[in-house]
């Protein structure tokens, strides 16, 4: 069987027995007020982090949902939108569609404000996603592309880029890892069906999402997700794998290189009240300003003695500059 055809299996048994953290981190499930979640939903969670960023859902958008797992992340995404048809749910396992439908339906008991009609579910995969070209605002997947080998997710990023619109915005949340993944570890098919193996370095990961034409990319969180150790995994050191909660945008690549944040910011210390670059980027004196990383670069050549440039936080919402 292919990788693919193995993590499908594995996955239709979670869909048929579920089972909380089968194969990612086991935690609390994102609240919203007036959002009930049935029980059985939240086990299906079957996600390394969270791809509902609430501050990129305003104006009710239109959101492709790629591996509906269980239907929690699908359900917030109505919980935003709240329109018919509002929320697309991309699944290539019928079991799962199954469970997932199911789900919604338990949901639709508990929310008063849900009607079935808010989440469409439909059979198909993220490389050849049956949605027209720049048809949706948001597009979201929690912990599948890490599963893909490098040529399968530059074309399910191609089809990300291919359906959104501009500006659009692609929501993932997917494990990095520190270092890259051993041979005998990545040829692991299910291994990689449980999250476990196929990721990418941090680095690797941002440069494809770049390559498919997404001009800019914040980082919202980063934390730490599974431990590969030495004797389990037969591999000379221990290697931690990270989730990343990350949102890219479809906005056209500036000449000088795409805007990656990481939560940096710079902070100018020099005698003026204010400092401008004169390429856009005003510091007020003493105040932290949030800067993508080529901007932070450039600052901190530019003026080392008056502007300090801190560390990455990994997490970041928009209020700077590029």
């Amino acid at each position: 069987m292919s990788y693919l055809e193995t993590a499908a299996d594995f996955y239709r048994a979670a869909a048929v027995t579920p089972e909380a953290g089968l194969c990612c981190v086991q935690g609390s499930t994102v609240q919203f007020p007036g959002l009930r979640i049935p029980a059985r939903m939240s086990n299906m969670n079957y996600g390394c982090g969270t791809t509902v960023q609430p501050t990129e859902l305003t104006g009710q958008p239109t959101v492709l949902y790629v591996g509906v797992g269980g239907g929690l992340e699908a359900l917030q995404f109505a919980y935003f939108s709240r329109q018919p048809g509002a929320v697309i749910a991309v699944e290539p396992v019928a079991e799962m569609r199954s469970a997932a439908i199911e789900n919604l339906q338990q949901a639709a008991q508990l929310n008063d404000w849900f009607d079935l009609s808010f989440v469409q579910i439909v059979a198909g995969d993220a490389f050849e996603l049956p949605i027209a070209p720049e048809s949706v605002d948001v597009m979201a997947q929690n912990c599948l592309f890490n599963i893909f080998e490098p040529a399968d997710l530059d074309r399910a990023l191609a089809e990300a880029h291919r359906v959104l619109k501009p500006g659009g915005r692609l929501m993932m949340s997917d494990p990095i890892a520190q270092r890259p993944i051993p041979e005998h570890l990545r040829q692991d098919e299910r291994l990689r069906a449980m999250c476990l193996s196929g990721a990418l370095t941090y680095e690797a990961y941002v440069d494809r999402i770049v390559a498919a034409g997404f001009g800019q990319v914040e980082v919202r969180a980063r934390r730490p997700y599974r431990l590969l150790d030495r004797a389990t995994y037969q591999i000379e050191s221990d290697l931690l794998l990270e989730s990343l909660d990350s949102v890219a945008f479809k906005v056209p690549i500036p000449e000088d290189g795409p805007c990656i944040f990481t939560g940096k910011t710079a902070i100018y210390t020099g005698p003026q009240d204010h400092y401008n670059d004169g390429q856009g980027h005003q510091l007020d004196r003493g105040v932290p300003a949030g800067v993508c990383d080529k901007t932070a670069a450039h600052l901190g050549a530019k003026e080392p003695d008056q502007i300090t440039i801190t560390p990455s936080t990994w997490h970041y919402r928009g209020d700077g500059c590029c």
